[in-house]
């Protein structure tokens, strides 16, 4: 385990010895004594947390108030809606390629865009056997395998994605959100109102949110490794540094300075080094990391 300071809070950090079996899932473990009021930052991925620790995590928003495991789809916490906080808290957080989150949850991502479900709501009485499973596994390496064989067994729970709707949201990804949306449907051979129905009905946001997620989060974790705003905007396709600056606000609810000292986008360059959110690479992060 390696340790993230940041501010005055340190975070114990894990990831898994090497990339696992199942296309479009990262994951990574954390220990945390005190976490007061995180900001939860959108992102482009599914994330299920499956939690494990003497206290429970606590995740509060203008819907509602969640504690313990929970599913939060892509996009959670626009305007800086949404916070978690908890004492004591042991996790394995795990992120789901929005095209690979209904096989696995038995859900489709469309139900989930932009807000938290309890875990139990999906799977039932199965969520308190994993956590006790977890907390009984005698290290990290035996708790990733643990949940990597779970995800596995459940693999096929609901239905894949389209091939087409794969193939768009991979080419948004790739392209870090630098792509004509109208372009899109041509690319994969639909018309394009069946692309929007079908990627909107099977990812959970409709693609130019989807363009717009992507993006964002690419700029994000630039300006949290210390590049300027106005370079990040040209580099990352903002018409300019106040298109930029609108774009975080809308997303994050502050100013990319601000964001630029979010834990939650900070620490990522060590729970999913080289993997990045939703498919893509990182920027090294700045600043917080000690490896032990």
């Amino acid at each position: 385990m390696r340790t993230f300071a940041h501010g005055g809070a340190t975070w114990g950090v894990v990831s898994p010895p090497s990339p696992g079996r199942i296309a479009g899932v990262t994951m990574a473990g954390f220990r945390v004594g005190d976490l007061d009021a995180l900001r939860i930052v959108p992102h482009p991925a599914v994330t299920l947390l499956l939690e494990f620790g003497a206290g429970s995590p606590v995740v509060d928003g203008a819907a509602g108030r969640w504690r313990g495991s929970v599913v939060a789809g892509s996009g959670l916490g626009a305007a800086g809606a949404v916070r978690a906080r908890g004492v004591d808290l042991e996790c394995v957080q795990v992120r789901l390629s929005p095209v690979v989150a209904r096989s696995v949850l038995g859900v489709s991502p469309a139900g989930l865009a932009g807000s938290v479900v309890p875990l139990e709501d999906l799977w039932g009485r199965e969520v308190s056997r994993i956590r006790e499973r977890l907390a009984e596994a005698s290290s990290w390496d035996q708790r990733f395998a643990l949940t990597e064989e779970l995800l596995a067994r459940r693999q096929g729970a609901g239905p894949p994605a389209d091939p087409e709707v794969a193939r768009a949201w991979h080419r948004i990804v790739a392209g870090r959100g630098l792509v004509r949306v109208d372009d899109l449907a041509a690319e994969v051979g639909w018309s394009r109102k069946r692309l929007w129905s079908r990627f909107g009905a099977q990812v959970g946001l409709p693609p130019k949110r989807a363009v717009r997620l992507v993006r964002f989060d690419h700029a994000a974790h630039r300006l949290v490794a210390g590049e300027g705003a106005a370079r990040v905007a040209a580099d990352t396709g903002y018409t300019d540094q106040s298109h930029l600056h609108r774009d975080v606000m809308a997303f994050t609810g502050t100013t990319p300075r601000a964001v630029a000292a979010e834990p939650f986008l900070a620490v990522d360059d060590l729970a999913w080094p080289g993997r990045g959110a939703a498919d893509g690479a990182r920027t090294p992060a700045r600043e917080g990391l000690v490896r032990n």
